[in-house]
This record gives C-alpha cells, structure tokens and sequence, in this order.
C-alpha cells in the first residue's frame, strides 16, 4: 500500500462545505473565506515518544493532534475551517491508520473541519503535523500582546489532569473511574472553541495552555510586557485530580505540568460576567489572578508569597 492509496482509502471524502473551491487530490487547496474575515492559520507536530507515549492508541493520536490545534485557534476567538495533514509512518499499517484517521476525524467533525490536503511520507518514526485555518471578524482575533494592567487573569475549567493523566498513563498504574478521567485528559483534550468565540469581545489577551500554567502565562504577560499574581489557592482542581494525589502534587502537576489545553485569558469584567456569557458552553472560568504594571510573574498561597519558578516544556534544551 502506497501513500497514494493511503491518502485515498482513508483521509479523501466528499465535504459539502462551499468554501473549499479544490481539496485534496490537487496540487494545493483552494479556498474562499467570507467576506470581511481575517484568516488565522496554526500548526503543531506531534512526534512519537516525544509528544505521545508509543503505545497510545492511535485513535487518541488522530484526535489530540487536531485537538491541539484546535485550542490554539480558539486561543485567538476564531471559527476553525480547513486543516491539513502532514503524516510520516514508519510502517503503512492499515490497522494503525484506520484507527488514526477516525480520531482525526472525530475531532475534525466536532468543530466542522474539512480536511483539504496534505502530505504523506515514510520514515523512521511516526510524526503528526496539523495545520489548521480558521476565520475571525477582521481586526477580533485575540492576541497574547492585548493584556491591561487591572484585568483578573482567568482559566477555563481544571488544570493539571492531563499532565496527571500522562503520569499515570506512563507509570500503568492501576485504572480506576479518576485515573481514566485523567489520561482521558491527555488523550482527547477539549479544544475550548465556543469558550473562545464567547469571550472574545470581553478578554484582553489570551492563549492556550500546553507548556503549563506559570509558563504559558507568563509567555502572555510577557508579550504585553506586563506582570502578574497567580493566586494558587485560586487555581481550579479537579475532584479526580485531588482524590488520586496529595495537593501539593495537584497543584504542582496544574502548575508546571501542561497539555491541559484550557484558555487562559485576560479580562476586566468579573467571573460572575463571563460565566454568564459562556453558560451553554457547558464550562466554567475561574478567576486565578491579577495583571499589574512591571515585568514578571509571581505566586501566591493564601495571601503570602509562594516560591514557584518553572520554565515548562522546552525543545533542545
């Protein structure tokens, strides 16, 4: 089976969206976005043993390489639209790339993607690379760079589980009703998209949280060269996170240990506002802490300076 075969027995389908003028089977995609839309275009590779542990199931592969593109396009309160994919195998397993694709489609179906191309490879291991295209009002994507001083800084739903999750999934440790809520965490994370489209008109600045809490806010505070609080007794914990370990592990794992793919943003209006504005997306927002002038970002417990310093994840280093 070649890659030609590949692509046609399980990644070509017939799509009824209008927008795509060519699709795959061409030398490129051609597309048409509406009218008076910016295009936001994002991309991720995930490589086996790197990004994923060898043995996950190749479904979950499939669908957390789109959902972690997902999460950055509502990051930026855009619409996804149409990805494309770049796959390298080791081996054309028809088994393992059944399973793939219907992940991959799952996810893609959920927000109304198209798959519209892309890439098909052998090599010496199996790497994933997404890229997604999405629209947003023209001059309304959310930036990293549009944080205020005065705005709370906020979080969608917990965070720590699937970094938790990776652990246990890493460890094999017994199974039970909350370790498989936490590397289900892992394995099909929930990309926030209507979360983002809601709050866009209300949030400062945003991102998405997949090199870790501290990391991933100070990398937004810092683009609009700012500084901030993080209130740890603040930070959302899962009831399936604090019953599998002890709380100072919970909150170091939602800290430092990334992958979660919830928003992170900035905002003026109050978490009673925002929830209300996001109530049939079926998710709360909690808020975590405080933007302010200066440089840097610091942590608190219970009032009192908390001494944390993380870099997060980091390639060649």
């Amino acid at each position: 089976m070649d890659e030609f075969e590949i692509i046609r027995r399980f990644f070509d389908r017939e799509t009824t969206d209008e927008s795509i003028i060519a699709g795959i089977g061409d030398d490129g995609a051609v597309t048409r976005p509406m009218a008076g839309r910016d295009l936001v275009t994002v991309i991720d590779s995930m490589v086996a043993g790197v990004h994923f542990p060898l043995s996950m199931h190749p479904a979950d592969v499939g669908y957390r390489a789109v959902a972690v593109n997902l999460s950055d396009i509502a990051a930026m309160a855009a619409i996804p639209k149409w990805m494309t994919l770049a796959l390298t195998l080791d081996q054309a397993d028809p088994a393992w790339i059944e399973d793939f694709a219907k992940g991959l489609f799952a996810a893609a179906d959920e927000h109304g993607v198209s798959l519209i191309g892309g890439d098909t490879t052998h090599g010496s291991e199996k790497v994933v690379t997404i890229q997604i295209t999405g629209i947003v009002e023209v001059g309304a994507a959310l930036m990293r760079s549009g944080a205020s001083a005065g705005e709370s800084i906020f979080v969608t739903g917990s965070v720590g589980d699937a970094a938790a999750g990776l652990s246990i999934l890493q460890s094999g440790a017994p199974s039970n009703a909350d370790t498989d809520y936490l590397v289900r965490r892992f394995t099909r994370p929930t990309a926030r998209v209507s979360v983002g489209r809601k709050i866009g008109a209300l949030a400062g600045a945003a991102i998405d949280l997949s090199d870790g809490l501290f990391t991933d806010t100070e990398k937004l505070l810092s683009a609009s060269s700012l500084s901030g609080i993080i209130e740890t007794d603040l930070v959302p914990l899962s009831a399936e996170l604090q019953r599998t370990m002890a709380r100072d592990d919970a909150l170091r794992f939602a800290l430092g240990g990334g992958d979660d793919y919830e928003l992170c943003f900035t905002s003026a209006a109050s978490e009673d506002e925002i929830n209300e504005s996001i109530a049939e997306c079926g998710v709360a927002v909690t808020r975590i802490g405080s933007v302010g002038e200066g440089r840097g970002l610091s942590c608190t417990m219970n009032g009192e300076r908390y001494a944390y310093r993380d870099d997060g994840y980091r390639h060649f280093r």
